[in-house]
């Protein structure tokens, strides 16, 4: 009866009544009045603004709130939540998007990695990348058909349609699985930045929007742009360090006259990019000017791309931070401007750690490059060397890196898969780089976890993201402050993230609404918790167990969001 009630308020609530709905309306008592002085519920949002900030750890925020005095400062008004937290171990793009709009994670979501390996699929390396249609044969993990048929659960947008099909649901990001994360499998539009330009889902045509968008970044990339300007507090990150071949911390964004797409990708101006096309998205569609409630999910990615390329510690993240706060301040003007009344929320899809060569510089000695021994290559072929085991086609293990997910080939079998196994445990734990090693029989016997995410064990956060179908015979953990980057090419990829440590783990959680009174809690909260979060704020009214997160009461008085008036 109870979950009955709950889809009978939602139906009410936002103005539909489902052909199931009607059926449990025609079963349920009829309704009785509300008595006079009952409580009038707060106005819903007309648009709920969901942004995530690839690669924004809690650190990073901690480091440069002080600064803030465009965007953030506003989201600094809301309710603050500094430790949110991303609990699962794979922090990675897919797996951190999935979380925050569907409430899910990765472990039920289904979205374990950025790539995830199936050794018995015809393909010659057996990946699978998290955002593409394995239906369609001209998909591959290098050029995938995007799609989010890999994603088991709902996004929020999708629920919100579910209830009163008016509302829109409309995700922009540089990242193909940014917008398919956060958008899920019913997107009214989605946009992304690939090549050259921002593109769409395939079959589908550019809108006016992302035409302007592109000629506006084609424009940009002909005519040039000099370097941004570095603000004073970046003063004590500005200098060089030695990374393999070349250097970084200097570098300053000029965008040289005829310059390739690259430049601007890994560049403040992608943010800026993508802001100005969900502008543009906000008045093609008519967003939060309905009679139902809309959400846009704006993933903003430039964080990440300078991140790897550079790190995070030099003055090319210290510019980065400044033009995101910039960039933050002109979405929420144009949205202002138009008078929409929204809801925002921001959070991160991961956290990320700098370059070993810099952290070693700032009272990190240990920092360090993962042993090349550790690759998946490396470690078959010291199994083969031990055991005299062979693939007859393929490597004998497949995985993505020195860490994480590792499998073994398809064709190894019984007694010989066993031994496998078993000098790969032994090859791993027994390196001086590696925290854990679990097998996947170890981490189905555990159970979900539950709780502080913060106090979780090593082997918690893996099974968070752990899925027996998807996930590998063995899950290796390195240490602390190891890259599992063996070489670097400084800017291009020398610092990353994607271990089980708080530094990836820890994320900022913000949500704003003009008139709300501030607080700030401190005490850690995770990004599952965002879903339940916002539904309770417009009404949406869905099952026990919908999400794995619980619903942040929002009002920092007596009142409580989660308890809508009944």
């Amino acid at each position: 009866m109870r979950r009955t009630a709950l889809r009978l308020l939602a139906t009410v609530a936002l103005g539909l009544t489902t052909p199931a709905l009607a059926q449990d309306q025609a079963a349920a008592p009829a309704p009785t009045p509300a008595p006079a002085q009952a409580a009038v519920e707060p106005a819903r949002p007309q648009l709920v603004l969901a942004v995530s900030i690839d690669q924004l750890s809690s650190d990073l925020f901690a480091q440069y709130r002080e600064h803030f005095t465009g965007g953030f400062a506003r989201l600094l008004t809301g309710a603050v939540f500094p430790s949110g937290f991303q609990s699962h171990a794979a922090t990675e793009t897919c797996p951190g998007h999935s979380t925050i709009l569907t409430g899910a994670h990765p472990a039920r979501s289904g979205i374990i990695a950025n790539n995830w390996f199936n050794p018995a699929i015809a393909r010659a390396d057996k990946k699978i990348y998290c955002s593409e249609d394995l239906s369609d044969p001209a998909s591959t993990p290098g050029n995938p058909v995007v799609s989010a048929g890999l994603l088991k659960v709902p996004t929020l947008g999708e629920l919100m349609k579910a209830a009163n099909p008016a509302s829109r649901n409309v995700a922009v990001s540089a990242k193909d699985r940014a917008v398919v994360m956060m958008g899920g499998h019913k997107i009214d539009v989605g946009y992304w930045w690939k090549g050259s330009a921002f593109t769409t889902f395939k079959g589908r045509e550019l809108t006016p929007a992302a035409k302007r968008a592109n000629a506006a970044a084609n424009a940009l990339l002909a005519k040039g742009a000099p370097a941004l300007k570095a603000p004073a507090w970046c003063g004590s990150r500005d200098h060089a360090v030695a990374i393999g071949a070349g250097t970084v911390g200097t570098y300053r964004f000029a965008l040289p006259k005829g310059a390739k797409a690259d430049v601007l990708r890994v560049s403040p101006r992608m943010d800026g990019a993508t802001v100005d096309l969900a502008v543009g998205l906000v008045d093609e569609l008519k967003l939060g000017q309905g009679a139902a409630p809309d959400v846009l999910s704006v993933s903003l990615s430039a964080s990440d791309y300078i991140g790897h390329a550079v790190g995070t510690e030099g003055v090319e993240m210290c510019i980065q931070m400044a033009e995101l706060d910039n960039n933050l301040s002109r979405l929420f003007a144009a949205l202002d401007k138009r008078k929409i009344d929204y809801l925002v929320v921001l959070t991160a899809d991961h956290g990320g750690h700098d370059a070993p060569e810099r952290l070693r510089q700032q009272a990190m000695p240990g920092a360090a490059r993962a042993d090349k021994a550790l690759m998946p290559a490396a470690l078959g072929a010291e199994i083969t060397r031990r055991t005299g085991i062979t693939a007859p086609q393929g490597p004998l293990l497949y995985g993505d890196g020195p860490f994480g997910d590792m499998y073994v080939n398809a064709a190894i079998t019984g007694d010989a898969k066993k031994r496998v196994i078993s000098e790969l445990l032994a090859l791993t734990r027994n390196h001086p780089q590696v925290a854990a090693v679990f097998t996947s029989a170890e981490l189905s016997a555990t159970p979900v976890p539950a709780g502080n995410p913060q106090d979780w064990t090593i082997k918690e956060r893996l099974r968070a993201s752990f899925m027996a179908e998807r996930s590998g015979d063995v899950l290796v953990v390195l240490n602390r402050a190891v890259t599992p980057i063996p070489e670097p090419v400084a800017g291009a990829f020398v610092a990353t993230h994607g271990s089980v440590w708080d530094y990836d783990r820890r994320v900022p959680m913000l949500f704003w609404r003009k008139g709300m009174t501030g607080f700030e809690q401190p005490n850690p909260v995770e990004t599952v918790d965002i879903a339940p979060t916002l539904a309770s704020v417009i009404g949406l009214r869905l099952d026990d167990g919908a999400f794995d997160g619980r619903c942040l009461d929002l009002d920092a008085g007596a009142g409580n969001s989660c308890e809508r008036p009944k």
